[in-house]
């Protein structure tokens, strides 16, 4: 991984953005194993936010409403119904990543049928080296003292440079104005000491809440229990902080690979290179300079 600079991002966020005595950062840990796709995160997400409507259109292909991140959806549920592949010794047919023989009230000669729901609930990363953070042209894009990432929609002038600086396209626009929206770790409340609004509507505990640190070594238990119990296609996304954006403040729990759930493998911020690119630029520019003298100097008056 490229060393930090300020084009890259920040190692430690909030104490590099200047917050002095800052806490600890603050972050989500999304299991998807046992996420019911209740959708009361994009519920309470809503309400909380005062979040408008983004149309009510089934998709046709899943019970999916929404069909991924917008400005106007920064909670996204997605259901993802695919042929089983478990072990024998597992069962073929699964729900939430357990064999369906295995699920309470379930009997061993119940129907089965070869298929599983994978769903996840997701969200902005809150990444330790944000794109969208280093583009922003007018401070509207901020580091808390959390460690997160927020806009501050009166003073986003709808420029649309985050857009595409985010490896996640998670940031969007609204239509109506064209500034630039996103999850903000429900900013206002976690000031207060509060829950995000979304992990505290979750009913089975999928969307946890808390300090990075400490649910990072959660999650590192949770895996591990899993692959205890057989489940060994349970692994970590985007947990690492030598990953192409530093880590995520938002990380999952995932049952299949990042691109089943419509994640990047290989997230990467897009200005982690600019200093590097610069210096090359500099050297071409220096080498054609230095071209152009020495073409002339040979020449014969």
């Amino acid at each position: 991984m490229a060393g930090p600079n300020s084009l890259y991002g920040p190692l430690d966020p909030a104490p590099d953005a200047g917050h002095v005595d800052a806490p600890p950062r603050m972050g989500f840990f999304t299991d998807t194993s046992v996420c019911i796709g209740c959708k009361a995160c994009e519920v309470a997400c809503k309400e909380w936010n005062l979040v408008p409507d983004d149309g009510f259109d089934l998709l046709g292909t899943s019970y999916d409403n929404t069909g991924g991140l917008s400005a106007n959806s920064w909670r996204h549920v997605a259901f993802v119904e695919q042929p089983a592949t478990a072990p024998p010794d597992r069962g073929t047919t699964q729900f939430l990543g357990m064999p369906l023989r295995d699920l309470p009230g379930r009997t061993a000669d119940a129907p089965r049928s070869d298929f599983r729901w994978l769903m996840m609930s997701n969200v902005c990363k809150h990444c330790t080296h944000a794109g969208c953070l280093d583009v922003c042209p007018t401070g509207a894009l901020f580091r808390t003292e959390f460690g997160t990432v927020v806009v501050q929609e009166d003073i986003c002038n709808g420029c649309g440079y985050c857009i595409p600086a985010c490896p996640y396209g998670v940031i969007d626009q609204r239509k109506d104005d064209g500034r630039a929206w996103k999850c903000t770790l429900c900013y206002d409340r976690i000031g207060d000491g509060l829950t995000p609004a979304c992990a505290k509507a979750c009913p089975t505990a999928s969307i946890q809440y808390g300090e990075l640190d400490e649910l990072r070594g959660r999650a590192r238990h949770r895996v591990e229990k899993l692959h205890e119990q057989g489940v060994t296609e349970a692994r970590l996304y985007g947990h690492d902080p030598h990953d192409g954006v530093g880590g995520d403040g938002a990380f999952f729990l995932l049952l299949d690979e990042p691109e089943v759930y419509g994640l990047p493998p290989d997230p990467v911020v897009p200005t982690r290179d600019l200093k590097a690119m610069w210096k090359r630029a500099g050297l071409a520019a220096l080498a054609m300079a230095a071209t152009v003298v020495v073409s002339f100097a040979g020449r014969r008056p």
